[in-house]
């Protein structure tokens, strides 16, 4: 299993929210290609990028900042991004400047014609990113719960051809809470395509919680103010969860 360090970009700088509360950000960096090259120094495989501007306006604001993380990861590790992003001119821009996986949520739930298209254009380069709440998916920034159901929306998506789901419980995300580990196996055993697990990542315990159920078809985690703050060792997870799939 894959343990993907999340890097929050706002206004240029890395930090990171609370249930995606802009106003609730701590800034954990000012360059965010150091902050690229760390991560894949202590031995990151993937790394995660979300234009949280972006994901508010509803199209890119943070580009400065994504080539600078695209420039210092070079072809080392793929780079998948969400956040913002509405229409195929703004993935091929981004396919060019080297990010490896675009990840659409609120455009593939609203216009899912978009997300079609965009899997018809780039296929092999999309992924979709659904954030959920008592089973319900979430849009724009997470301010408004639609009555979408999420294993509905997944299995729709997987027909159009979309790499991967990325789910996350945006009760947890940021909160240190423990990963919704029910939640995101009933999403797995649903589809064939792989999920990626985000939010609540706090220890070790849910690395190993995680590595459990990784046969379901969980392929990575997203981990952010966990490793941030401290409260999870990146090398040790990363060490972990690639002892327990040798098992």
């Amino acid at each position: 299993m894959l343990i993907i360090p999340a890097i929050d970009l706002k206004d240029g700088h890395c930090v990171r929210l609370k249930q995606g509360l802009m106003a609730d950000a701590t800034v954990f960096s000012e360059d965010p290609g150091a902050m690229a090259r760390q991560w894949i120094k202590q031995g990151a495989r993937r790394l995660h990028l979300v234009d949280l501007n972006g994901a508010f306006a509803g199209k890119p604001v943070n580009e400065t900042a994504i080539k600078a993380i695209t420039d210092a990861v070079g072809t080392d590790i793929p780079v998948q991004l969400g956040g913002g992003i509405r229409d195929l001119e703004t993935i091929e821009r981004y396919l060019d400047d080297g990010i490896t996986y675009v990840i659409i949520g609120t455009a593939a739930v609203k216009n899912p014609g978009f997300l079609h298209e965009a899997c018809d254009a780039f296929p092999g380069h999309i992924m979709v990113g659904l954030d959920a709440k008592d089973g319900k998916v979430a849009v724009d920034g997470w301010s408004k719960v639609t009555g979408h159901d999420v294993v509905d929306l997944a299995k729709k998506f997987e027909g159009y051809g979309v790499e991967a789901i990325i789910y996350t419980d945006i009760g947890r995300d940021g909160m240190l809470s423990g990963v919704n580990i029910d939640a995101t196996v009933r999403l797995a055993r649903e589809l064939t395509i792989p999920v990626i697990a985000s939010g609540g990542i706090t220890n070790l315990d849910d690395i190993k919680a995680l590595c459990q159920v990784e046969a379901e078809g969980i392929m990575g985690a997203i981990t952010g103010r966990a490793i941030y703050e401290g409260t999870l060792d990146f090398v040790a997870a990363q060490k972990m969860a690639d002892e327990l799939g040798k098992q």
